[in-house]
């Protein structure tokens, strides 16, 4: 039998994220609000004490302390999608991509729209940095978790950066 979903709300200061997966993998963060907000499934479970490791480094991520997330994984989507999210793993902390070089990275580099579509499709955002692509015009294209949680997401790696030097 499979293990089931479980879930839980992290406060983060982009808002409640929504954490769920199970025993072995992360599926699912999702912003409280924007295009693609998630709310729970009837058949998950609530589980408030089940992502430890997540809201540890959720909270080192936004204080500035981590750059790379070490949590399991579960993307669940089709080839090319896991393909992008593969992809999208590559892109540094305070690093930014347009989707026309992300397509070519890919080895489809006329398939740029199809990468915003599947850049828009990601399970895991934060995690799966989807915030780093940007429009090859180096504006702030569309974002599931609103164009204003983009900039905030890239602003703070920005800052992490730049508070270094």
């Amino acid at each position: 039998m499979a293990d089931p979903l479980r879930f839980s709300y992290h406060h983060s200061p982009v808002g409640p994220l929504l954490l769920a997966g199970d025993s072995q993998a992360l599926h699912y963060l999702s912003f409280p609000g924007g295009s693609r907000a998630l709310s729970p499934r009837d058949d998950w479970l609530r589980d408030d004490g089940f992502f430890g490791a997540v809201r540890r480094q959720l909270d080192a991520y936004f204080s500035g302390e981590l750059t790379a997330f070490t949590v399991p994984l579960h993307h669940s989507g089709t080839d090319f999608q896991k393909q992008v999210w593969q992809a999208l793993l590559t892109i540094p902390y305070g690093e930014t991509r347009s989707y026309g070089q992300l397509a070519k990275q890919i080895g489809k580099p006329t398939a740029s729209r199809a990468v915003g579509a599947a850049n828009g499709a990601n399970p895991l955002p934060i995690i799966t940095p989807c915030h780093r692509v940007i429009g090859s015009d180096k504006s702030l294209t569309g974002f599931g978790g609103g164009v204003e949680t983009k900039r905030f997401l890239l602003a703070l790696e920005q800052r992490d950066l730049l508070s270094g030097l």
